[in-house]
């Protein structure tokens, strides 16, 4: 009678899953597994980092938000290297970073094989190995599942009692202790159906532990134990093997993490081990396939809000080769699209509530030091990250770095009051809290920085940009009064405090730097640079219109409105550029002339100050752009495409987009900076979707900045502000209907070429009233929870 449940649950679940089903299957796919030369990793250097590019370019990533998985889908020794973003050691940073947990080889023992293919399936998130050995057709699957936390990975063949390999995972980097703090133990021990990884992490006091659970349907396994990272479990002509992988560390996230010396960030805390067996122990319980169920329904919850159509084309060749022609001119439009949902995935599969946000290197990392210690880098990274989880319908995913970031504000304040007591000592408060707070652009699982050095004060501003957004997007009021404001006003207090007073009546951020701009052989220091200055009036504005909803009387506010027409954010200069430093007369006088950051251009995007109401500047903003230039590295292409989507230059953009997929965007579709970072492709599948839909100007526009290659096509469940679901289809450049969801119920401002002659009906194919402003702007009322078309 259970299993007659379970079953019926099963196919409830699966018929719910075809129901919303995407239009068309993206899927990376290759016909030969991945290089793993092994060997030093340090054999190739990219910008000082190890570099090993049969793993950067060529595994494919699965990830449940707290554990990554790299698949390489060999037929010889299967690697599947392991990374869990809590685990964490010394690094080239006294905060720490992020290092590999495990490889985990399963020798198969295939030296060669036929009709081999393997894939990463996007509309499920499941990744796949096929091929013939010897007149037997073997199969592989790989998923991460979130509800359960485990990986699952599943063994058959075509006929019985042809299962045979054995599992055998090794701990990486195991150094003695030692007076550098860089020791790691590590032991790993098989007995009958499970093996057990643990060990420690000298420089926190960090245990950490793994489990591997083999199930094997027929056959026999045998455990082997030979030494203290030597041990493994054979398995010998089974019909079918599963395995289910789970591991953690004693790291919980809450403000003592960034208060107390390393090694009492986790006194106290419980050993890993008794969550870890419960994982294992409720997965079998489960069995396989309610697993996978549950992971694809849980997946697609969100991998399901968006199907974009640019082209009713599937290429029938592997994405390497896809992405080879595309870097040689033949481009095609699936890879465009499969590149976009592809930041999705990767997003989905690396910031899910309850872990800690996605990093640099999202939740994947193989190197015993994470280039960049695989932290969150306050100054463009760890916000690229999250741009597109507001527009293309993610926006819960914003929810891990919420969480981090209130839990280290505590450690914020006390940046703020070194800050202030360093460079205006005058501006202190005696109230600790009436600081602020302030985050520099540094920062780890284990530690933040304050700012200085090479990025100002502005990085703060920066990053309460995106509390700002997950409101303007949503428009929940509790989250603006309980999360949203609390951010604003603290930096916003801190922010206060950086200004000082000059001769002209301005008041100036003094320190100044631009992000990582040099000049003659240093970090530039000034006083108010455009990034700096223009950081606070996005801050300061966006804090008055949340204090106007809420009505809040705070008495702050006061000096708020005081300061905010004394910034003088956005300077014009001689070439017709927006200036980056307010000395500069001409552009690229000062600095790098096409430095990667483009900082003084954040007020433009992700900022909202500079746009189409103040056309000056944004002229200005195009003549910066122009003589930046477009190639760079993955990142700050995938900015400059953002920004020429924002300046409405649809060919331009678009340019950028495919410069990303030619010049930063390795084999698996990963972003390179070199080496791998992802924010590249956040930063692409942002842009992508402000190319077909924006709403910062007080009004939504479908097709603001749409390219000429992209004549026809549709899209639906893209996100505007005000919570409006957005679908639109177009023909030769020309809209044909919008659809619009209103979630929240509030009034729908719309602009587009048609406004004059459109009409509106609501779900039940009645009139809307609408109100017309000039020939491309309409508005109607809305209800909450219901549909609206828009037709012409």
């Amino acid at each position: 009678m259970k299993s007659l449940f379970l079953s019926i649950l099963l196919l409830l679940s699966t018929l719910s899953i075809q129901s919303t089903e995407l239009n068309k299957k993206y899927t990376l796919w290759y016909n030969r597994p991945a290089y793993n030369r092994g060997g030093d990793f340090s054999r190739i250097v990219s910008r000082g980092f190890p570099y090993d590019e049969d793993w950067e370019k060529w595994s494919l990533p699965i990830g449940n938000g707290a554990m990554g998985a790299c698949i390489f889908g060999r037929t010889d020794v299967e690697r599947i290297q392991l990374a869990e973003k809590t685990m964490g050691n010394k690094g080239a940073y006294s905060m720490g970073g992020f290092t590999n947990f495990a490889e985990i080889y399963l020798d198969i023992h295939h030296n060669y094989a036929q009709n081999y293919k393997r894939t990463l399936r996007l509309n499920d998130a499941i990744s796949t190995v096929s091929y013939i050995h010897e007149g037997t057709e073997y199969n592989r699957e790989y998923f991460a599942s979130n509800p359960a936390n485990v990986i699952a990975v599943k063994l058959k063949a075509s006929q019985p009692g042809m299962i045979s390999f054995t599992v055998r995972p090794v701990l990486p980097y195991l150094h003695s202790f030692n007076n550098e703090q860089t020791g790691r133990s590590g032991h790993v021990q098989a007995e009958k159906d499970l093996i057990t990884l643990e060990g420690e992490i000298q420089y926190f006091h960090l245990p950490y532990e793994g489990q591997i659970k083999i199930i094997n349907y027929g056959g026999t396994l045998s455990s082997v134990n030979k030494g203290d990272n030597n041990s493994f479990i054979n398995v010998s002509k089974a019909d079918s093997v599963i395995l289910y992988i789970t591991v953690a560390t004693s790291y919980e996230l809450k403000d003592s993490v960034f208060l107390l010396p390393n090694a009492e960030k986790f006194k106290g805390n419980a050993h890993p081990h008794g969550q870890v067996s419960k994982r294992i122990r409720e997965a079998i319980e489960k069995g396989y396939e309610c697993l996978r169920s549950k992971h694809i329904a849980d997946y697609q919850h969100f991998f399901n809000r968006v199907d974009l159509q640019l082209t009713e084309h599937t290429p029938s060749i592997p994405t390497d080769k896809l992405l080879n022609q595309y870097r040689n001119g033949k481009h095609d439009t699936y890879l465009e699209e499969l590149f976009f949902q592809y930041g999705r995935y990767l997003l989905i599969s690396s910031s899910r509530q309850g872990s800690l946000p996605a990093n640099l290197q999202g939740v994947w990392n193989q190197y015993e030091f994470a280039p960049w210690s695989g932290g969150y880098w306050h100054n463009v990274n760890v916000q690229m990250n999250y741009w597109p989880a507001f527009n293309t319908n993610l926006a819960e995913l914003f929810i891990p770095y919420m969480d981090y970031n209130e839990a280290f504000r505590k450690a914020a304040t006390g940046k703020a009051v070194d800050y202030i007591t360093q460079n205006n000592p005058e501006a202190l408060d005696p109230t600790v809290e009436e600081n602020g707070w302030t985050i520099g652009t540094g920062a780890t699982a284990f530690g933040i920085s304050g700012p200085g050095g090479h990025s100002g004060p502005g990085t703060g501003g920066f990053t309460t940009k995106l509390f700002w957004d997950y409101y303007d997007f949503t428009r929940d009021k509790q989250l603006l009064k309980d999360h949203v404001y609390p951010a604003l006003m603290g930096m916003a207090k801190f922010l206060s405090k950086t200004l000082k007073p000059q001769p002209d009546g301005t008041l100036l951020v003094d320190p100044s730097f631009s992000p990582e701009q040099i000049h003659q052989q240093g970090y530039y220091r000034s006083k108010g640079c455009i990034f700096d200055q223009s950081m606070i009036l996005e801050t300061y504005r966006d804090l008055l219109i949340a204090a106007k909803i809420l009505n809040d009387k705070n008495p702050f506010l006061k000096t708020v409105k005081e300061q905010i027409g004394k910034l003088d954010a956005i300077q014009i200069g001689e070439s017709g550029q927006i200036k980056e430093f307010r000395e500069e007369k001409k552009y690229g006088e000062i600095g790098q002339y096409q430095h990667r950051h483009i900082s003084q251009l954040c007020a433009m995007y992700p900022g909202t100050t500079i746009n189409a109401s103040t056309p000056e500047w944004l002229e200005a903003a195009k003549v910066t752009l122009q003589e930046r230039g477009d190639k760079s590295t993955g990142w700050a292409m995938a900015h400059r495409l953002n920004l020429w989507a924002r300046a409405k230059n649809g060919n331009r953009a678009y340019k950028l987009y495919q410069d990303i997929l030619t010049y930063g965007t390795l084999e698996n579709l990963w972003g390179s900076h070199p080496p791998f970072q992802i924010d590249a492709n956040f930063g692409a599948t942002a842009g992508m979707a402000e190319m077909l839909l924006q709403s910062h100007e007080g009004y939504i526009e479908p097709l603001p900045a749409i390219p000429d290659n992209w004549s026809k096509g549709s899209f639906n469940g893209l996100m505007a502000r005000g919570n409006f679901k957005v679908s639109v289809k177009w023909e030769n450049g020309t809209i044909q209907s919008i659809q619009i969801l209103s979630k929240k119920g509030e009034p729908c401002r719309i602009k587009c070429k048609e406004a004059a002659i459109a009409q509106v009906t609501d779900e039940r194919n009645k009139l809307v009233k609408v109100k017309r402003f000039g020939n491309d702007i309409l508005e109607f009322k809305t209800r909450k929870g219901e549909n609206y078309e828009i037709i012409f």
